[in-house]
């Protein structure tokens, strides 16, 4: 039965995910994570796009992707092409570093797009391997709490959701409370 073709047009934002073949480790220490991170550059180069956040854990990734050009078939071919070739030769093997097709959810709604990016930035703290968010230096995360700067991510359109003071009402939405219930507070635009 043939896959069924993903849903595209300028300016489709999706939550990206894909995972390791078999659960495996994809990326292995720092050089694979800055490794991913500049092909990611090189590839958006040629097939433009807005990244809104991303996390990468060991063995799975997600990202908030802004397609503006290119269908987002693409921009994932070449990425996860590139790094597959990259990560086997590191390491010497060979086979697939991605297990099947990556996922792509299509975010169509306001309320869908800041819940992406509280779930792409709570899963360090998901997954037990921090205490807390802003020190999981592999996520766009510490850039929206004005820990570090991050050339990876456009924050404009997250940012837009909030009124005042939009690094701490995006932390404290992250961290603590959803949207629906910061609605009497400064924090959430009208």
């Amino acid at each position: 039965m043939p896959r069924k073709h993903r849903v595209w047009y300028p300016g489709a934002i999706y939550h990206i995910m894909a995972r390791g073949n078999k659960r495996s480790a994809i990326f292995i220490d720092h050089l694979d994570y800055l490794k991913y991170l500049e092909i990611l550059e090189e590839v958006r180069k040629k097939f433009p796009f807005k990244l809104h956040s991303y996390c990468l854990m060991t063995n799975h990734l997600h990202l908030q992707l802004e397609t503006t050009q290119h269908h987002v078939q693409h921009v994932m071919k070449e990425l996860h092409s590139r790094y597959a070739i990259y990560f086997n030769q590191r390491l010497k093997i060979d086979g697939h570093v991605f297990q099947g097709r990556y996922g792509a959810k299509l975010i169509e709604t306001d309320d869908y797009f800041l819940e992406v990016s509280r779930y792409i930035h709570r899963n360090p703290l998901q997954a037990k391997m921090v205490g807390k968010l802003v020190d999981y230096q592999w996520s766009s995360y510490p850039s929206f709490v004005n820990l570090n700067q991050n050339p990876h991510i456009d924050q404009t359109k997250t940012y837009s959701y909030f009124s005042e003071q939009k690094p701490y009402c995006y932390r404290l939405f992250v961290e603590e409370k959803k949207i629906n219930e910061m609605e009497e507070q400064p924090c959430v635009q009208k």
